[in-house]
């Protein structure tokens, strides 16, 4: 099941590369979107808060 994370600071590729370095350290099947400042998460309610915590853990406020 895919739940979409709103990333609104994430700006450049810089942010895109630290997200997803993150998520894929944590085993996680995503995809990031620049252009609509989002994340997609393909997974259960565990590897959501798993994402939104990875992206905290980041210094961004992502928001479902």
């Amino acid at each position: 099941m895919e739940k979409v994370i709103l990333v609104p600071d994430m700006h450049c590729d810089a942010c895109v590369r630290r997200i997803t370095n993150a998520l894929t350290e944590a085993g996680l099947k995503f995809t990031v979107s620049l252009e609509n400042k989002t994340v997609t998460i393909d997974g259960c309610e565990h590897c959501l808060k798993t994402a939104l915590s990875e992206i905290e853990d980041l210094g961004f406020t992502p928001s479902v």
